[in-house]
C-alpha cells in the first residue's frame, strides 16, 4: 500500500500540482537551463505566489500547518487549480474533512429517498451510490447497462456489494465496457481523491484504496498522480454486449440528507441511436422478469 494510501497530504498535493505545471504554461522564463525536476521549481511557484520559498518549502515538507487562506488562494491561483482542486487544497490545508472515521462504521444503507427517487426511474439506468463508490442499490436498467455480468441482488447484501471502483480497474467486463476506459478510469481516481479528502481517516477507504493499489498498476499510477476531479456529469460510450455502441450521460445527484450518497442516472438523447439501444435493453430486460 503507498505510504499516502490512507489519507491525502497537503505536500504531496502541492508537489504532484507543482509537477504539472510546466514553466511555459506559468509564464516562467527558462533562460535555456537544464531542469533536474519536472515542471516548476519551489522558488519559481513561491514567486508566482507571492510567498518566501523557505515558507512553501515547510509547507511541502509538512512543517507548517497554519497556512492562511490568502496564502492558499495565492498558492491555487498561482498552480492554476481549478475549483474542485482549490477546495481540496483547502481540505488538505485545514486537515478538517466533512468527517473523521477511526474505525469501522456500519455499513451503508441506501437513502430512502434516493431509493424512491430510483424506483421511479424506471426508464432510466441508474443507481444510488455510497461514499466509498459501493452500489447500495441499482434499478433494472441500471444493473443491465452497466453490470449484467453480476447478479441483480448483488447490492441488496453489504457483502456480495458491487463496488464501482473495483469493477472499473478491476473487472474485464466493466475494463471492455467503456470504449474510453482511461477517461473513466481518470474519472473514477479523480472522485476518490476528492472523497479522501473529505473523509480522510475513513479505514474502509483507506482499505480499498490500498486494494487497488496492490491489485492493479494503472490505478497505483493514476492514484499517485494526486489528481481530483468533481465528476458531476460526463459523457460515455459504452461497448455493451447486448445492445452494441451508445453514448450515455452520466449525471451525479447528491442527497442533501445524505451527502455521501449519489444518484447516479445514464441519459441519452430522444431520437437517437443510443435511446434506441436503452429502449431495446429495457425490453430484454422486461423479457428477463416476465
Amino acid at each position: 500500500m503507498p505510504a499516502d494510501a490512507p489519507t491525502d497530504t497537503l505536500g504531496a498535493f502541492l508537489r504532484a500540482s507543482r509537477a504539472r505545471l510546466s514553466p511555459e504554461d506559468a509564464g516562467v522564463p527558462r533562460y535555456g537551463d537544464r531542469r533536474r525536476v519536472a515542471g516548476l521549481r519551489r522558488e519559481e511557484l513561491s514567486l508566482l505566489a507571492g510567498v518566501s520559498s523557505s515558507y512553501y518549502t515547510r509547507l511541502e515538507q509538512g512543517q507548517s500547518r497554519n497556512a492562511s487562506p490568502e496564502v492558499l488562494d495565492a498558492l491555487a491561483t498561482a498552480l492554476q487549480l481549478d475549483d474542485a482542486e482549490r477546495a481540496h487544497l483547502r481540505r488538505l490545508a485545514t486537515g478538517r474533512g466533512t468527517q473523521r472515521a477511526t474505525k469501522r462504521s456500519a455499513p451503508e444503507k441506501a437513502d430512502p429517498a434516493l431509493a424512491a427517487l430510483l424506483g421511479a426511474l424506471t426508464g432510466v439506468p441508474a443507481l444510488v451510490m455510497g461514499r466509498r463508490s459501493d452500489v447500495l442499490a441499482w434499478n433494472p436498467l441500471g444493473h443491465a447497462l452497466l453490470a449484467g455480468h453480476l447478479e441483480p441482488g448483488a447490492p441488496t447484501t453489504p457483502g456480495t456489494r458491487p463496488n464501482m471502483a473495483s469493477l472499473v480497474f478491476l473487472d474485464a467486463d466493466t475494463r471492455e465496457l467503456y470504449a474510453d476506459w482511461r477517461a473513466k478510469s481518470r474519472a473514477v481516481v479523480g472522485n476518490l481523491r476528492l472523497t479522501v479528502g473529505r473523509h480522510p481517516e475513513d479505514p474502509e477507504l483507506a482499505t480499498l484504496i490500498g486494494t487497488l493499489s496492490m491489485a492493479s498498476p494503472d490505478f497505483a499510477t493514476l492514484w499517485g498522480d494526486h489528481r481530483v476531479r468533481a465528476c458531476a456529469t460526463a459523457d460515455y460510450t459504452l461497448h455493451h454486449p447486448l445492445v452494441g455502441a451508445l453514448t450515455v450521460t452520466q449525471q451525479t445527484l447528491r442527497s442533501i440528507d445524505h451527502p455521501d450518497q449519489t444518484l447516479v442516472t445514464h441519459t441519452t438523447p430522444p431520437g437517437t441511436s443510443s435511446a434506441e439501444a436503452v429502449s431495446l435493453l429495457a425490453q430484454v430486460v422486461g423479457t428477463r422478469s416476465a
